[in-house]
């Protein structure tokens, strides 16, 4: 019998690399790119109750740099919970079996999806664009406003907040530092809609339709509901959808009904021109991937200094076990 060293990576570790939001895109688009070539089963979850959920997230990576390496997020939603959304990343080495480490998945969940929403934008807004409108200013709109900022660092924006209490105040107050940005507060949901041309909602919890007015949507504009929810009036009378993986939105309701779908790595890898003219409504919806969180993960791997992480020693069987 031997003994495996297992890092701990906590978010301290982290945080200590100073991953840019640049650096950020750069990763969930390599992921992209690689999807045709890893093998990710769709996300089974289940519910303990009313609106949470406990889902696990598995992905085996193509072999990159002589490394070959599985991955599962196990991330759970739990009312009352601080954070109430949290998640752990065990990352394997797939030539072997053996567990590499444990990792903090939550900057890593934060911030591939604040990613892929930017990533999205850049790709399916229509030309000439300078204006972005967020609602639901939690943790996951903040990743999002990161990307989106140092992604037109050369360039001066607007973002349009939909007030809700006191966050669109504290939303800008974290956002002091950016010189190229200029923030509007919201108050009336149907101002905020009909004038967006590019929309992130990072609502967390949607029962119902968010505009249910469909006469609210102009001609052109792009839909990025982050948590998926409160927008499936739009399934019905856009004229796109892309998803990050059919395997995931293939049993919603209207899925039959979209009148164009495609999955957005296509239009990476130039299978798909996505957007071909400025009046198209477009909706993308990107459920999460495992793909990128393992692509993070495996990333962090090789760049911490695992040596200086926590760890902890687990016995592996090195002959067949006879009960």
């Amino acid at each position: 019998m031997k003994t495996d060293k297992i890092a701990i990576i906590q978010q301290e570790q982290i945080s200590s690399l100073n991953i840019s939001p640049t650096e950020c895109i750069k990763w969930v688009e390599e992921g992209f790119k690689m999807k045709d070539l890893a093998q990710m089963p769709p996300k089974p979850s289940v519910h303990p109750q009313g609106e949470d959920f406990m889902t696990t997230m598995p992905c085996l990576l193509p072999e990159q740099n002589g490394h070959k390496r599985f991955g599962i997020k196990v991330v759970n939603r739990i009312e009352g919970q601080i954070p109430a959304l949290s998640s752990v990343i065990y990352l394997y080495d797939a030539k072997t079996g053996h567990l590499l480490a444990m990792m903090d998945g939550d900057w890593i969940t934060a911030m591939r999806t604040g990613a892929v929403a930017t990533l999205a934008a850049r790709l399916f807004q229509k030309k000439g664009v300078d204006t972005y409108s967020i609602m639901g200013l939690g943790n996951i709109a903040r990743a999002t406003a990161m990307c989106l900022i140092a992604d037109h660092q050369d360039k001066s924006i607007t973002i349009r907040l939909l007030r809700y209490k006191d966050q669109a105040e504290q939303f800008i107050e974290r956002f002091g530092y950016a010189t190229n940005v200029n923030f509007e507060i919201i108050d009336d949901k149907k101002e905020f809609i009909s004038k967006a041309d590019v929309v992130f909602s990072c609502v967390t919890v949607a029962t119902e339709l968010l505009f249910p007015d469909d006469a609210l949507f102009k001609k052109g504009i792009t839909v990025i509901p982050v948590h998926v929810r409160g927008f499936q009036n739009c399934d019905l009378f856009f004229d796109k959808v892309f998803g990050d993986d059919t395997g995931q939105i293939r049993n919603w309701k209207y899925f039959p009904k979209f009148r164009q779908y495609d999955e957005i790595h296509h239009v990476l890898l130039g299978e798909n021109p996505g957007r071909t003219n400025q009046d198209e409504r477009i909706i993308s919806y990107n459920y999460g991937l495992g793909l990128h969180d393992i692509v993070y993960a495996s990333k962090i791997y090789d760049l911490i200094n695992v040596e200086e992480c926590d760890s902890f020693f687990f016995s592996i069987q090195d002959k067949k076990l006879w009960v």
